[in-house]
């Protein structure tokens, strides 16, 4: 790899916020004819513009001679050297906590570190012509190789409440602080065993600041499975939403510029997709209307949400914490899934700008049980399912868990992690969304668990057949009404750490078929064809506490017994794998004609089937011979 370091890259000109890109790296890739450009992004905002008036705080920051705030952001782009490789569209992936998560999720055989050709697996993502870029918009991540943030300003001498939630898993001693604390008198620790249970305060000698004041130490460890939460009076809050504006004017001015405003071919087309965290970020960016730059322009084209629920998150608020999240049985009290939940309502302000863009949200089994993906699509009452504007697809993906395959065993969970694959449909789902803003060409319909067809139930209601020495869970997680404050929503400003908690909202999950598999949605030929039993839910171990309660993010699968003798020594009611395929070659030859089917209803991309085919195959086997998985 050909390396090389520019230092500055002076003489360009301004296009909105951007005041000047710096070129540290260039690079040509381990990848023929491709090349990666790396460096930092400046930025001068001001805050009188329309644009930036809902970056909450900004008007308090530190400002130059002209009166603009200005900070930096790390970026990285990846492209075709030659420009008649590109297909025109720049894929921005948000950075998850600092880490480019879209890469392994879309590259097969890939890796995050991004700079050897095995890294690249086989680069789907480049050979398909996108221009892959990130910008740091998360300002409490560590800077390091491959991380991404931004570089806030920070406002000085703002007090106010801060809080930190600790769920241990250990017998943890010390939580480190997001801000400086403003009053070495202020703080209080609590402690619960349940998400609303009433909290217990903690004499003050259970507790003290380090010799340094980054964090809070615990006299006594911890007890796993118990939450804690510790507030205290913190100062000089960072300026978070400029995390929003660094993507934002990053994308308007790549339109006009090219990556690096050396490039005689501006971009065309931008997507913005998000996984988790970076999906919610999305989300939140469009409902606070940072999808029209400084000029009023569309920023980004199409937007693609992945298995982020409904959330938002703290990301533009006074005191922000956009790290911070809920966790099913903790974090309850972060400002991660709440309301406007449906895409007309995310999309309301961009809508009356005129620059609302195509959007996809993509959600598996997971975000139903724990992350409210149910209110995307109903009304907030839970009464009828919601009809969605044409510019918005959503799709449920039944089964998967809600980041990448698992199948082995954690010992922070009661079952063996869920294997089902997920790659292969965000493929064509990117593949689906860049001809809609290309060509204008249709995805397929939205396609969920409805409730007018049976296919949405509570908790009560869920028919889940018994599976032996499978560990069950009694509750989806609800996400409730808050109230932060009589400023919170006019101005980001938290006034009550907690948060004063309210009614919750309904939660319904997809009702199961026989073998406890979801219904509805978009199901992968290896749900249509199981060997086993996935489940986008898994419960805690005992040895980390809450045993009866859903452990963070983490599925289930339980294959089914081989032979039906084997079946009926442990009653399980679930066919077993020989009573319903009567070979390997027979089952695989129904995984492909399924996937064709897939293909044509543009769900999956032809190029992938044997890829499909070859993995269920593995299944095949680790299920009929464990000794060999």
């Amino acid at each position: 790899m050909r390396l090389f370091t520019v230092g500055l890259l002076c003489a360009i000109s301004t296009w909105g916020a951007v005041t000047r890109v710096e070129v540290l790296q260039r690079a040509d890739l381990p990848v023929a004819g491709f090349e990666r450009i790396q460096g930092k992004l400046h930025f001068a905002l001001d805050p009188k513009l329309t644009a930036n008036k809902a970056i909450v705080d900004l008007s308090l920051a530190p400002r130059n001679a002209q009166g603009l705030v200005e900070f930096t952001s790390d970026f990285l782009v990846f492209r075709a050297k030659d420009p008649a490789k590109s297909n025109g569209t720049m894929l921005l992936g948000i950075a998850n906590r600092g880490t480019p998560s879209i890469w392994t999720s879309l590259n097969t055989g890939s890796n995050s570190a991004m700079t050897s050709a095995k890294d690249f697996g086989d680069n789907f993502l480049l050979s398909q012509g996108y221009t892959v870029a990130w910008v740091g918009w998360q300002w409490d991540v560590v800077a390091q190789p491959n991380t991404f943030k931004v570089y806030a300003p920070v406002v000085p001498n703002v007090t106010g409440p801060t809080r930190l939630e600790v769920l241990p898993n250990n017998k943890q001693t010390s939580e480190t602080l997001t801000y400086p604390v403003a009053d070495l008198n202020s703080g209080s620790l609590t402690v619960r065993d349940a998400p609303y249970a009433p909290r217990v305060v903690l004499p003050k000698s259970a507790w003290r600041y380090s010799a340094d004041h980054s964090k809070v130490e615990f006299t006594t460890p911890l007890t796993p499975g118990r939450i804690y939460e510790f507030i205290y009076t913190a100062k000089d809050p960072v300026v978070a939403g400029t995390g929003f504006a660094a993507v934002r004017d990053y994308i308007s001015y790549v339109k006009k510029n090219g990556v690096a405003g050396t490039s005689t071919t501006p971009i065309q087309r931008a997507i913005g997709f998000g996984i988790s965290q970076s999906g919610r970020m999305l989300r939140t960016m469009m409902f606070e209307g940072f999808n029209a730059d400084e000029q009023g322009k569309q920023v980004f084209d199409g937007v693609w949400a992945h298995v982020s629920g409904g959330g938002h998150g703290g990301f533009n608020q006074r005191f922000a914490q956009p790290t911070k999240t809920t966790g099913q049985y903790s974090g309850s009290f972060y400002p991660t899934d709440q309301a406007p939940f449906t895409p007309e309502a995310l999309l309301a302000k961009a809508t009356q700008a005129k620059v609302a863009p195509k959007l996809i949200l993509t959600n598996g089994s997971h975000e139903y049980w724990g992350r409210g993906a149910v209110l995307n699509h109903i009304t907030e009452d839970g009464s009828k399912d919601v009809t969605q504007p044409a510019n918005v697809r959503i799709y449920f993906i039944a089964g998967i868990q809600h980041s990448g395959a698992g199948g082995v065993v954690n010992p922070l969970v009661q079952n063996v992690t869920n294997s089902l694959e997920v790659t292969f449909v965000m493929r064509a789902t990117l593949t689906n969304l860049n001809a809609w803003i290309t060509h204008n060409t249709a995805p397929p319909p939205t396609n969920v668990p409805r409730m007018d067809k049976n296919q949405l139930v509570p908790i009560s209601a869920l028919k889940f057949p018994y599976i032996p020495n499978f560990g069950m869970v009694s509750y989806a997680y609800a996400p409730r009404h808050f109230d932060w404050g009589p400023e919170y929503l006019s101005k980001g400003i938290v006034a009550y750490e907690p948060g004063h908690a309210g009614g919750a909202y309904p939660v319904l999950v997809p009702q199961v078929d026989a073998d406890g598999i979801d219904v509805g949605g978009v199901r992968m030929p290896e749900l249509v064809w199981p060997l086993m039993t996935y489940t986008g839910w898994n419960p805690r171990n005992p040895n980390v506490g809450a045993s009866d309660q859903q452990y963070s993010l983490i599925g289930s699968e339980a294959p089914f017994a081989r032979t039906k003798a084997e079946r009926e020594r442990t009653d399980d009611p679930r066919l077993s794998v020989g009573e319903r395929y009567r070979s390997k070659s027979e089952y695989l030859s129904h995984i492909e004609s399924t996937a064709h089917q897939l293909v044509t209803q543009h769900f999956l991309l032809d190029v992938d089937v044997q890829k499909i085919v070859n993995l269920a195959g593995r299944h095949w086997d680790a299920v009929m011979n464990p000794s060999t998985k």
